[in-house]
């Protein structure tokens, strides 16, 4: 990466900071969408009103500012500034150049449009060549085959699976770990 490459906007989207006035709203409708959420996370799932977003973006910007090892992007879409996900890097463990990472593409019309996969390069780039992390880690249900399919091409590993860890509508399933380190990511964004 060189100095004069962006560092939050790629050709569809850009990382940006939360608008605590347009934003609870939008995401507030994301949370209505149990499929979404359901393959977003594996605890229990339920619709959120704009103020308890809000609330939970204080809570976030929050944690930021205490140094509570959590970095929190929206993602939004270029031109036009829409809203259309988010992107976080969680559970920073500064001493170890290790985090988790996240990111899901909440309004249903961009998803399988290549945003994802761009703020997720956008966010690797971030946390490899910015916060000068050394891995990042990620959990995905095996259920989530998008989700699988989007952090293997950009070179994420499966490193563990936790066998049954979910469950979900009846039956169990696997939590699956899939992790990248930064010499890999340099090799591949090379």
């Amino acid at each position: 990466m060189k100095i004069e490459d962006s560092l939050y906007q790629g050709k569809l989207v850009c990382l940006a900071p939360i608008d605590h006035e347009a934003d609870p709203a939008i995401a507030s409708r994301w949370t209505h969408d149990a499929e979404f959420m359901r393959l977003l996370q594996p605890d229990p799932v339920r619709p959120l009103s704009p103020a308890m977003v809000k609330k939970k973006y204080e809570r976030i910007e929050k944690a930021a500012e205490e140094g509570k090892n959590l970095i929190y992007f929206t993602i939004r879409l270029l031109p036009d500034d829409l809203l259309i996900g988010f992107a976080q890097l969680y559970w920073v463990e500064w001493n170890n150049g290790a985090a988790m990472i996240q990111l899901g593409i909440g309004d249903p019309e961009w998803r399988g449009q290549g945003c994802g996969t761009e703020a997720l390069q956008l966010l690797l780039r971030y946390a490899f060549a910015e916060m000068n992390l050394h891995r990042l880690s990620a959990r995905i249900g095996e259920y989530n085959p998008a989700a699988i399919h989007l952090f293997e091409k950009a070179g994420f590993i499966q490193e563990v699976r936790r066998r049954q860890a979910i469950q979900r509508d009846g039956r169990r399933w696997d939590m699956l770990s899939y992790g990248i380190l930064r010499p890999e990511w340099e090799g591949i964004s090379g």
